[in-house]
């Protein structure tokens, strides 16, 4: 795959939701440099979606991010970004992308496959930045599965764009260690400025050897070891089954945080649980509040410790909840929750709806 050594490449930019927007930045802020080694020809999103009451439509994140950039491009008089917005990469699709010249397509949880005829407008290909170390969790959700399986690092991996999802040869990675308390959304603000760092030295090359002439544009190396699968997160995937271990309670309450929520059922109402943390073996002094002859069944309110929450039995073990909310009212720490539901201890938690 070559490129024309008499210009920065031009470069299209795919992405949907905020973990792309720092790769998105730094991609503008490198083109709208004295002696630029890229041009960001355009950013491909999603089209506006309605999400207020009033029926508005709103950019998506990235859509929002382009318009805010396409201010300073004017304003330092450069070419504008075109915008592109696609239900589908159909005929429309191609010839808006066609039309900008473009020689890379650069993608960051853009949402939707590239197929061939899309991918073949661009002379150097495409690359795409996924949030997991690759082969490991290809597929939609890799940021909740490294916290659903609790694992010890994960990191970002920039891959080039092959007819399978994530399969693609490896341009380069960086690690993330785990602290085991992160959630889906602080893990996600990680791996999106862990990623930009990445693909700025993978463009930073590939520039390179464009600008050269080189025959030689980074291809990558193969992906190595044992591929993992991850799959596409849904609302019911919050539910809590209390046969489950604290432990794995913990992790599915920090995966889907801010969505799709952690939640049960009590008294008919949706409950969702918003931060906990297995409550065994912590170092805390004193002893719970327990009410004595309580059984203990899954999902049984057994009391409170003072200092770390609402104490709940599991499967395998007490979770201790310090933020919950109802699904209709705002969210509470839990003494002032506690003291508005006098009858949530010793009360039984159930599946959620």
């Amino acid at each position: 795959m070559r490129g024309s050594p008499s210009r920065p490449p031009r470069i299209l930019f795919a992405g949907t939701p905020a973990i792309a927007l720092p790769s998105l930045r730094m991609l503008a802020e490198k083109a709208l440099a004295e002696n630029p080694p890229w041009a960001l020809a355009g950013v491909l999103t999603n089209p506006d979606k309605p999400r207020r009451r009033n029926g508005g439509a709103e950019p998506t994140d990235a859509g929002r991010a382009a318009a805010e950039l396409g201010e300073a491009f004017s304003r330092l008089g450069r070419a504008v970004p075109a915008v592109l917005k696609y239900d589908t990469l159909k005929v429309e699709a191609r010839e808006a992308a066609a039309a900008l010249s473009p020689d890379l397509l650069v993608s960051f949880a853009y949402g939707r496959i590239f197929g061939p005829r899309f991918l073949g407008l661009f002379p150097l290909g495409g690359i795409n930045v996924h949030p997991s170390l690759l082969p490991r969790y290809r597929g939609p959700s890799p940021i909740q599965e490294a916290i659903l399986r609790r694992d010890a690092v994960t990191g970002v991996t920039v891959q080039r764009i092959a007819g399978e999802m994530d399969t693609g040869n490896i341009l380069g990675r960086e690690t993330i260690a785990l602290t085991g308390r992160e959630t889906a959304e602080t893990l996600s603000e990680t791996a999106a400025a862990a990623g930009a760092g990445v693909l700025q030295k993978v463009l930073e090359d590939l520039a390179a050897a464009v600008r050269s002439g080189s025959a030689a544009v980074p291809e990558g190396l193969p992906q190595t070891g044992e591929a993992s699968y991850c799959s596409l997160i849904g609302k019911d995937s919050g539910i809590i089954d209390w046969f489950r271990s604290a432990a794995e309670i913990d992790a599915q309450v920090r995966a889907y945080y801010p969505w799709p929520l952690a939640r049960t059922g009590h008294n008919g109402q949706t409950l969702n649980i918003l931060r906990a943390l297995p409550w065994e073996g912590l170092p805390w002094e004193g002893k719970p509040e327990i009410p004595p002859g309580l059984s203990r069944e899954p999902g049984r309110v057994l009391g409170i410790d003072k200092k770390t929450g609402i104490l709940i039995q599991t499967g395998n073990g007490i979770l201790s909840v310090s933020l919950l909310q109802y699904q209709t009212r705002k969210a509470l720490p839990w003494q002032s929750f506690i003291n508005g539901a006098r009858d949530f201890t010793g009360s039984r938690l159930t599946g959620g709806t």
